[in-house]
Protein backbone atom coordinates (compact mmCIF):
# COMPACT_ATOMS: atom_id res chain seq x y z
CA UNK A 1 0.00 0.00 0.00
CA UNK A 2 0.82 3.86 -0.26
CA UNK A 3 2.09 5.59 2.66
CA UNK A 4 1.44 9.32 3.10
CA UNK A 5 3.91 11.99 3.76
CA UNK A 6 6.95 9.95 2.53
CA UNK A 7 9.09 12.86 1.07
CA UNK A 8 7.14 15.93 2.05
CA UNK A 9 5.99 14.77 5.57
CA UNK A 10 2.68 14.89 4.90
CA UNK A 11 2.63 18.20 3.37
CA UNK A 12 0.35 18.60 0.20
CA UNK A 13 2.17 18.24 -2.65
CA UNK A 14 0.86 21.17 -4.34
CA UNK A 15 -1.81 24.56 -4.39
CA UNK A 16 -4.80 23.99 -1.98
CA UNK A 17 -7.90 25.67 -2.32
CA UNK A 18 -7.84 29.31 -1.01
CA UNK A 19 -4.30 28.95 -0.32
CA UNK A 20 -2.18 31.95 -0.95
CA UNK A 21 1.50 30.35 -1.16
CA UNK A 22 2.46 27.30 -2.71
CA UNK A 23 5.28 25.04 -0.41
CA UNK A 24 8.85 26.32 -0.99
CA UNK A 25 7.89 29.81 -0.47
CA UNK A 26 8.92 31.65 2.74
CA UNK A 27 6.76 32.38 5.31
CA UNK A 28 6.96 36.14 6.87
CA UNK A 29 9.00 36.56 9.92
CA UNK A 30 10.63 33.77 9.17
CA UNK A 31 14.07 32.77 7.90
CA UNK A 32 14.34 31.55 4.18
CA UNK A 33 12.41 28.10 3.86
CA UNK A 34 14.23 25.21 3.41
CA UNK A 35 13.41 22.67 0.29
CA UNK A 36 11.55 18.98 1.26
CA UNK A 37 13.37 15.81 2.15
CA UNK A 38 16.48 14.77 3.72
CA UNK A 39 19.74 16.49 3.54
CA UNK A 40 22.81 14.27 3.29
CA UNK A 41 26.57 14.98 3.44
CA UNK A 42 26.31 17.16 7.02
CA UNK A 43 27.78 16.15 9.72
CA UNK A 44 26.15 16.99 12.99
CA UNK A 45 27.87 20.30 14.11
CA UNK A 46 30.75 21.26 11.14
CA UNK A 47 32.76 24.40 11.69
CA UNK A 48 32.36 24.39 8.11
CA UNK A 49 28.72 26.02 8.00
CA UNK A 50 28.56 29.97 8.16
CA UNK A 51 25.33 32.22 8.11
CA UNK A 52 26.07 33.09 4.74
CA UNK A 53 26.30 29.56 3.17
CA UNK A 54 23.42 29.15 5.07
CA UNK A 55 21.28 31.40 6.85
CA UNK A 56 19.35 28.61 9.28
CA UNK A 57 22.50 27.79 10.86
CA UNK A 58 22.53 31.17 12.78
CA UNK A 59 19.75 30.23 14.28
CA UNK A 60 21.14 26.36 15.41
CA UNK A 61 24.26 27.37 16.10
CA UNK A 62 23.59 30.04 18.95
CA UNK A 63 21.44 27.48 21.05
CA UNK A 64 23.21 24.21 20.10
CA UNK A 65 25.59 22.92 23.49
CA UNK A 66 29.13 21.83 22.12
CA UNK A 67 27.51 18.48 21.00
CA UNK A 68 25.93 20.38 18.23
CA UNK A 69 22.60 19.10 19.05
CA UNK A 70 19.65 20.58 20.79
CA UNK A 71 17.29 19.18 22.93
CA UNK A 72 13.59 19.81 23.51
CA UNK A 73 14.01 23.19 25.34
CA UNK A 74 17.00 24.54 23.41
CA UNK A 75 14.65 23.57 20.48
CA UNK A 76 11.76 25.86 21.40
CA UNK A 77 13.78 29.25 22.21
CA UNK A 78 15.45 28.52 18.69
CA UNK A 79 11.84 28.23 17.12
CA UNK A 80 10.70 31.25 19.06
CA UNK A 81 13.77 33.21 18.20
CA UNK A 82 13.18 32.18 14.65
CA UNK A 83 10.00 34.10 14.13
CA UNK A 84 8.55 30.36 12.35
CA UNK A 85 5.15 30.49 14.30
CA UNK A 86 4.78 33.56 13.07
CA UNK A 87 1.49 35.40 14.82
CA UNK A 88 0.34 32.07 16.11
CA UNK A 89 1.17 31.01 19.78
CA UNK A 90 4.87 29.88 20.29
CA UNK A 91 5.28 25.94 20.49
CA UNK A 92 4.48 24.36 24.28
CA UNK A 93 7.13 22.55 25.50
CA UNK A 94 5.53 19.02 24.92
CA UNK A 95 5.15 20.15 20.88
CA UNK A 96 8.71 20.39 20.84
CA UNK A 97 9.58 17.10 23.04
CA UNK A 98 7.46 15.33 20.36
CA UNK A 99 9.64 17.22 17.50
CA UNK A 100 12.34 16.03 18.42
CA UNK A 101 11.48 12.01 18.86
CA UNK A 102 10.18 12.66 15.33
CA UNK A 103 13.68 13.32 13.85
CA UNK A 104 15.84 11.60 16.92
CA UNK A 105 16.99 9.15 14.65
CA UNK A 106 20.04 8.06 16.96
CA UNK A 107 18.00 8.13 20.10
CA UNK A 108 19.81 10.80 21.80
CA UNK A 109 16.98 12.28 22.65
CA UNK A 110 18.35 15.48 20.57
CA UNK A 111 18.12 17.24 17.19
CA UNK A 112 21.42 17.86 15.04
CA UNK A 113 21.60 20.16 11.74
CA UNK A 114 20.92 17.84 9.40
CA UNK A 115 17.54 17.51 11.63
CA UNK A 116 16.71 20.55 12.08
CA UNK A 117 16.49 21.14 8.93
CA UNK A 118 14.75 18.47 8.11
CA UNK A 119 12.00 19.39 11.07
CA UNK A 120 12.16 23.32 9.21
CA UNK A 121 11.03 21.95 6.11
CA UNK A 122 7.86 20.00 7.81
CA UNK A 123 6.58 22.95 9.84
CA UNK A 124 6.77 25.39 6.49
CA UNK A 125 4.52 22.76 4.83
CA UNK A 126 2.38 22.56 7.95
CA UNK A 127 1.95 25.87 8.41
CA UNK A 128 1.22 26.66 5.38
CA UNK A 129 -1.58 23.82 5.40
CA UNK A 130 -3.17 25.78 8.32
CA UNK A 131 -3.40 29.01 7.13
CA UNK A 132 -5.44 27.90 4.32
CA UNK A 133 -7.66 26.67 6.26
CA UNK A 134 -7.10 29.70 9.08
CA UNK A 135 -7.95 32.57 6.73
CA UNK A 136 -9.23 34.92 9.17
CA UNK A 137 -5.98 34.28 11.14
CA UNK A 138 -7.94 33.46 14.48
CA UNK A 139 -5.21 31.06 15.31
CA UNK A 140 -7.63 28.11 15.30
CA UNK A 141 -9.56 25.82 13.16
CA UNK A 142 -12.92 23.90 13.70
CA UNK A 143 -13.20 20.42 14.41
CA UNK A 144 -14.44 19.12 10.62
CA UNK A 145 -11.84 21.50 8.79
CA UNK A 146 -8.67 19.74 10.63
CA UNK A 147 -9.97 16.21 8.95
CA UNK A 148 -10.57 18.06 6.29
CA UNK A 149 -6.58 19.19 6.13
CA UNK A 150 -5.46 15.34 7.41
CA UNK A 151 -7.78 14.02 4.20
CA UNK A 152 -5.69 17.02 1.87
CA UNK A 153 -1.52 15.56 3.23
CA UNK A 154 -2.85 11.98 1.96
CA UNK A 155 -3.82 10.37 4.86
CA UNK A 156 -7.12 8.07 4.30
CA UNK A 157 -8.46 7.28 7.76
CA UNK A 158 -12.00 6.64 9.13
CA UNK A 159 -14.27 8.36 10.85
CA UNK A 160 -13.61 7.08 14.44
CA UNK A 161 -10.25 7.76 13.91
CA UNK A 162 -11.04 10.79 12.68
CA UNK A 163 -13.37 11.29 15.70
CA UNK A 164 -10.64 10.28 18.01
CA UNK A 165 -8.01 12.43 17.03
CA UNK A 166 -10.13 15.86 16.82
CA UNK A 167 -11.30 15.08 19.88
CA UNK A 168 -7.60 14.69 21.76
CA UNK A 169 -6.08 17.22 19.68
CA UNK A 170 -9.13 20.39 20.16
CA UNK A 171 -9.78 22.63 23.28
CA UNK A 172 -13.64 23.77 23.67
CA UNK A 173 -14.68 23.01 19.68
CA UNK A 174 -11.25 24.77 18.76
CA UNK A 175 -8.05 23.51 17.26
CA UNK A 176 -4.73 25.40 17.70
CA UNK A 177 -1.79 25.61 15.77
CA UNK A 178 0.18 24.35 18.48
CA UNK A 179 -2.00 21.33 18.78
CA UNK A 180 -2.08 21.12 15.02
CA UNK A 181 1.48 20.62 14.51
CA UNK A 182 1.39 18.14 17.42
CA UNK A 183 -0.92 15.85 15.54
CA UNK A 184 0.85 16.19 12.34
CA UNK A 185 4.38 15.13 13.77
CA UNK A 186 2.30 11.74 15.82
CA UNK A 187 0.64 10.90 12.81
CA UNK A 188 3.67 11.16 10.60
CA UNK A 189 5.71 9.61 13.65
CA UNK A 190 3.66 6.65 13.73
CA UNK A 191 3.00 6.04 9.97
CA UNK A 192 7.39 5.89 9.54
CA UNK A 193 7.14 3.41 12.58
CA UNK A 194 4.31 1.46 11.37
CA UNK A 195 5.62 1.47 7.91
CA UNK A 196 9.18 0.36 8.65
CA UNK A 197 7.65 -3.19 10.45
CA UNK A 198 5.35 -3.71 7.15
CA UNK A 199 7.37 -5.18 5.10
CA UNK A 200 5.24 -6.18 2.37
CA UNK A 201 3.31 -2.71 2.14
CA UNK A 202 0.25 -4.35 2.86
CA UNK A 203 -1.27 -1.94 5.64
CA UNK A 204 -1.00 -4.19 8.64
CA UNK A 205 1.85 -5.65 10.80
CA UNK A 206 1.80 -7.93 13.91
CA UNK A 207 3.56 -6.41 17.16
CA UNK A 208 4.83 -7.58 20.53
CA UNK A 209 3.42 -5.67 23.68
CA UNK A 210 7.60 -3.99 23.90
CA UNK A 211 7.39 -2.70 20.39
CA UNK A 212 3.82 -1.16 20.85
CA UNK A 213 5.22 0.22 23.71
CA UNK A 214 8.24 1.69 22.63
CA UNK A 215 6.24 2.97 19.64
CA UNK A 216 3.60 4.86 21.91
CA UNK A 217 5.56 6.30 24.72
CA UNK A 218 8.64 7.22 22.53
CA UNK A 219 6.04 9.98 20.63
Amino acid sequence: MAYPGFGAYGGYSGQMPGMQMTVGQPMPGAVPNMPHGGYSGYSAYSGTYSAAADPMWTYFAAIAGQDGEVDAEELQRCLTQSGISGTYSPFSLETCRIMISLMDRDYTGKMGFNEFKELWAALNAWKQNFMMIDQDRSGTVELHELGQVIAAMGYRLSSQTLTAIVKRYSKNGKIFFDDYVACCVKLRALTDFFRRRDNMQQGYVNFVYDDFLQCTMAI
